[in-house]
């Protein structure tokens, strides 16, 4: 009887302390999903280019929101995630300025949108991990850097050509090797000499 008495108490003992491990080890998973990470900072559009995209409405509200992603727990980021990808999915679909719809342009917006999709489908995996997550806020963000230094570049391109009065034929310059937004500067430029050439003429 004595046996049957210490055998019951192991077992229980023994059930117990396998519910107390399981118990320690959902503690030590669910902090890391539900601690905030310091991410990758986002490189922004110059202040000095403000005005240049004011009215891109898209690109405001995407950057608005990727901005969440900077300081967050994997738990919210999922929760977002859906939304974020919406949105990129409006940026690249909807009316793009003309300063800025050129081919390396779309690309950036392209490689945005991939990354949006991948951290989307991390809420449909039961068993993802925190790191998972959290590298692929990383890679979300920097794809949005990557976008804003590009949208950087092209505007202290025009801004540049804008400041020069450029003759093509006295220079010598090549325009089937100019890119696209260099030769519409350089059309617009001579369009607005044309006019007000007219205008003095009149």
């Amino acid at each position: 009887m004595k046996q049957l008495v210490y055998l019951f108490l192991v077992t229980v003992l023994f059930s117990c302390g396998n519910k107390n491990n399981d118990t320690q080890n959902k503690n030590q998973v669910i902090p890391k999903l539900s601690n905030a990470v310091e991410h990758t900072r986002l490189e922004n559009v110059n202040h000095k280019f403000e005005k240049e995209i004011e009215n891109w409405q898209d690109l405001k509200t995407a950057t608005s929101f990727i901005k969440k992603f900077e300081k967050v727990s994997p738990n919210e980021a999922m929760s977002n995630a859906l939304e974020l990808r919406d949105l990129v999915a409006s940026l690249k679909d909807n009316e793009i300025p003309n300063t800025f719809n050129i081919p390396s342009l779309h690309a950036r917006i392209n490689v945005l949108h991939n990354e949006t999709l991948r951290l989307a489908d991390l809420t449909l995996i039961p068993a993802i991990t925190s790191e998972e997550v959290n590298a692929q806020i990383n890679k979300t963000i920097a794809a949005f850097s990557s976008l804003n230094s590009k949208i950087n570049t092209i505007l202290s391109k025009k801004n540049f050509e804008d400041a020069i009065d450029v003759d093509i034929n006295f220079v010598g310059i090549d325009s089937t090797k100019m890119d696209s937004v260099s030769i519409k500067t350089i059309n617009s430029r001579k369009r607005e000499e044309l006019l007000n050439k007219n205008k003095k003429n009149k």
